[in-house]
């Protein structure tokens, strides 16, 4: 079950699938004749270039409180008590795969054609927590959390491939880091970091960032030579040819150290065995977002958000989707003054989670509107209160943003919510609650 790639082919005709997404993993539910046929993939789905993953048959086709994950529609190649082969039409989860049992009984899953497509990894993600308890602190590494955008790098003879978690293509918007560090010269790799654009103190600045995320014209080499973007290295998953997604989190990042991809705009993270208060507390002095808390066994589970990785936040972020605007008043009349906003539920309904009038610069309201597509309605699942709608001008749920908030309030609003940019690494149905 490979993420999608930049290019979109269109659905196959056939049945319907849904991808549904719990602590313990992902279950893939495929209807054939009206029947549920359902397998777990405790250790997420298959990369193109990797070998096959445990498949679990289940009845379950999602765990109360699981969420929507991927959805699609799929075409039955073969379909044997053995042996299935369907080509999936996702969001997340394209191109061919086959389902087999083997002598023991199980069942295992490969991906058939990823890597002809192209198709990048999808991330793995975290889960918002608390730091794990001191009796077991030992067992955990702990990383600090960069303000910057997701990306995965796939570096093939010597060219980069950079994919964000949106699974877009973002390799001409960041050309700065294309120029590899020597390390890698000879070597194939994919490797898991976070894009960031560095003040001068040497911090992530995610408000610097904004003016790189949706440029792609003949001004994004201007803009790369003065204000160059740096990619914060974390986690190594294939090293020539060898997919390393089962090893142990602390045997992975050894591999990252003896690799050793620091030069031009590379630069590996330093990561802690143990000793989760006072990182999260140098974190905290330095201004940084968080740290993230990693199982030393974990595997690295593509797409999966699970309890092996937690982040733990200075500061409450989210992510929202922008549902409608009312307008400006003052120096703001005649555009947009605020943005109504919500998050997906459990259920995968967009529910509204407030409007945010502060943290905007002028210039970023004044490119916020063309953005926009006008919608004849609401798009959020909930009744919205009068004084919301009644100057609201909808739009289409296409655009992803994040804000800074205090706190959510017993009906499920944000307090005091501060808007910090545009969030092109994301697409709104990844985007839920995070605390």
């Amino acid at each position: 079950m490979t993420a999608r790639g930049s290019a979109r082919r269109t659905p196959p005709a056939g049945d319907p699938f849904a991808v549904a997404e719990s602590a313990s993993g992902l279950v893939l539910r495929l209807e054939r004749n009206g029947v549920p046929w359902c397998w777990a993939l405790p250790e997420g789905p298959p990369t193109g270039r990797g070998s096959a993953l445990p498949a679990v048959p289940t009845t379950d086709g999602g765990a109360p409180g699981a969420r929507p994950w991927d959805s699609g529609r799929y075409a039955a190649e073969e379909w044997r008590d053995d042996r299935v082969v369907v080509a999936l039409a996702g969001r997340r989860l394209r191109g061919r795969h086959v389902f087999f049992r083997e002598p023991d009984g199980g069942w295992r899953v490969r991906a058939l054609d990823a890597a002809a497509e192209g198709a990048p990894l999808v991330p793995m993600l975290a889960t918002p927590g608390e730091l794990p308890p001191p009796a077991q602190d030992d067992a955990w590494g702990y990383e600090f959390k960069w303000d910057g955008v997701r990306a995965i790098s796939i570096v093939r003879a010597g060219t980069l491939a950079l994919w964000a978690r949106s699974g877009t293509d973002v390799t001409a918007r960041y050309p700065e880091l294309s120029r590899l560090p020597e390390a890698l010269a000879g070597h194939d790799a994919i490797v898991d970091g976070e894009v960031v654009a560095l003040d001068g103190r040497g911090r992530p600045d995610f408000g610097a960032l904004q003016g790189r995320m949706h440029r792609t014209g003949p001004e994004v080499r201007r803009m790369a030579a003065a204000a160059p973007v740096t990619y914060l290295v974390f986690d190594l998953l294939e090293e020539d040819g060898e997919s390393l997604l089962g090893l142990p989190y602390a045997r992975r990042r050894e591999r990252l150290e003896a690799l050793g991809v620091a030069g031009e705009r590379w630069v590996p993270t330093p990561w802690f065995h143990g000793g989760g208060a006072a990182v999260l507390a140098a974190s905290r002095d330095n201004g940084l977002e968080g740290i993230v808390a990693k199982r030393l066994h974990s595997p690295y589970r593509p797409g999966l958000r699970g309890p092996d990785w937690r982040k733990v936040k200075n500061v409450r972020t989210q992510a929202v989707v922008v549902g409608g605007w009312r307008p400006g008043q003052g120096r703001r009349a005649g555009g947009v003054g605020s943005l109504l906003v919500g998050v997906h539920d459990d259920s995968g309904r967009l529910v509204y989670a407030g409007h945010v009038g502060t943290g905007f610069t002028a210039a970023a309201l004044k490119e916020l509107e063309p953005l926009f597509t006008p919608a004849g309605a609401p798009p959020f699942a909930d009744a919205l209160p009068r004084a919301v709608t009644r100057d609201a001008h909808w739009v289409v749920p296409e655009l992803v943003g994040e804000v800074a908030f205090a706190a959510w309030t017993v009906d499920g609003r944000m307090r005091h919510p501060s808007w910090r940019g545009l969030r092109d690494d994301l697409v709104p149905e990844d985007v839920v609650e995070e605390w």
